[in-house]
């Protein structure tokens, strides 16, 4: 009798550190698989215009990220009409009415919660963000080359000066200048903004980040810019978006082994 409950205590000592190594096995497979940061370079589409920037993410959890980003891009008027000299076979066309070249730098930080975790073999995992910050609107005046003509029409001279809707017209202006003229002008425009929408990533590796991300974002500022000559002054820029995100995840957790409870 004592024979048989030793051996039915042997095998059960034996069960149980088999299930518990397995189960701590699994807990650091898992863990392998969690990695806690990100970096990330964006390319993205607006409703007016385009941009470029850098996402850094950090997991506190599998199913939450905290997430700082840096973006510039362009913003344009609604409507914009490019025009060209017609009498010119080398002029370059310009924006007919445009008074500035209008840029915003964006850097500010959001959360991003998961929605849907995606399977080990692939798929589209699906999270949800919000993000707020600092908008710093950068406006350039635009300068033209001007065609002035001789007394007689029979010569004409070049200048190049800052576009002016009260003396430059279509029928004297040759083209755009150089883009670099006028950045010693810069007038700048300090505001917030604020974006929420989804984010999908479908990368088929887990150390690499391959997202799209789609939303609505907000830019308002205390003092109105100018984009347009003959519009109003613009306090808000209100526009839907969609950016391309390819990066890495790195730095493992440390395994469950090491961890002190």
């Amino acid at each position: 009798m004592i024979r048989h409950k030793t051996i039915l205590m042997l095998a059960a000592l034996i069960l149980g550190s088999q299930l518990s190594a397995q189960e701590v096995a699994s807990d650091s497979l898992d863990h392998a698989f969690f990695l806690r940061k990100e970096l990330a370079f964006k390319l993205m589409a607006h409703s007016l215009g385009f941009g470029t920037g850098v996402i850094s993410t950090y997991s506190p959890t599998v199913f939450k990220k905290r997430i700082f980003e840096a973006e510039i891009l362009n913003m344009k008027a609604r409507k914009e009409v490019k025009l060209v000299y017609p009498y010119a076979d080398n002029s370059k066309s310009y924006v007919y009415g445009k008074l500035n070249y209008v840029f915003l730098l964006r850097a500010g930080m959001g959360y991003q919660h998961q929605l849907n975790r995606k399977p080990y073999w692939g798929g589209v995992e699906v999270r949800y963000f919000y993000h707020a910050g600092l908008s710093l609107g950068f406006a350039k005046p635009i300068y033209l080359y001007i065609i002035n003509y001789s007394p007689a029409y029979d010569d004409y001279t070049l200048t190049t000066e800052r576009y002016d809707p009260d003396l430059h017209f279509a029928d004297n202006i040759y083209g755009r200048a150089p883009f670099g003229k006028g950045f010693d002008q810069l007038s700048v425009y300090p505001g917030l903004y604020g974006k929420l929408g989804f984010s999908f990533d479908f990368g088929p590796d887990h150390d690499r980040v391959k997202a799209l991300e789609t939303g609505l974002v907000v830019d308002g500022y205390p003092k109105a810019i100018q984009i347009m000559a003959f519009n109003d002054p613009v306090n808000l820029f209100i526009n839907v978006y969609l950016s391309l995100h390819l990066g890495k995840r790195y730095n493992r957790q440390p395994d469950l082994l090491n961890k002190k409870e």
